[in-house]
């Protein structure tokens, strides 16, 4: 079913698999079918844009207009993502926005704010935390938060 645990094994295979990572980033929508997932659904199909955090860049997403939003890998989308206060928010001040989850990237890196549309949805590719270099997939993908693949959060 549609679940935060959908993102979390997409991420944890790009971290282990940078052929994966190159093809999701390129082809998103495509790429997730690897994993027996898909943006299916509805009467328009979907494209589903996957956005890397770097050392020098952080990406949130939002969707000003309504709530749209990944639901096939991220589960029912949380009550505050569809805030008007944060829609609204999130794209003015975004660092305002991140400081109140608790996350404040450095101020050298570059905030990118993503809009969703109803032909398109994003989710973010959070930066692999160091130190899990031995970990295997389950356990890299058990690390991976809602909020992180929504970006107001690191991982």
């Amino acid at each position: 079913g549609a679940s935060p645990a959908n993102g979390a094994r997409v991420v944890a295979r790009a971290w282990l698999d940078d052929g994966f990572r190159a093809r999701l980033l390129a082809d998103g929508t495509a790429t997730i079918e690897e994993l027996g997932l898909s943006m299916g659904g509805g009467i328009q199909p979907q494209r589903l844009k996957v956005v890397e955090n770097t050392e020098t860049e952080h990406n949130v997403i939002v969707c000003t207009l309504c709530s749209c939003y990944p639901i096939a890998l991220l589960g029912p989308s949380p009550t505050w993502y569809k805030s008007e206060a944060y829609r609204s928010q999130v794209v003015r001040d975004p660092r305002g926005v991140l400081r109140e989850f608790g996350f404040e990237p450095g101020p050298d890196v570059k905030i990118n704010v993503w809009d969703s549309s109803a032909e398109s949805r994003y989710m973010v590719l959070p930066r692999r935390p160091a130190g899990t270099g031995d970990l295997d997939e389950p356990a890299l993908a058990a690390l991976v938060t809602r909020n992180g693949l929504i970006g107001v959060a690191s991982v």
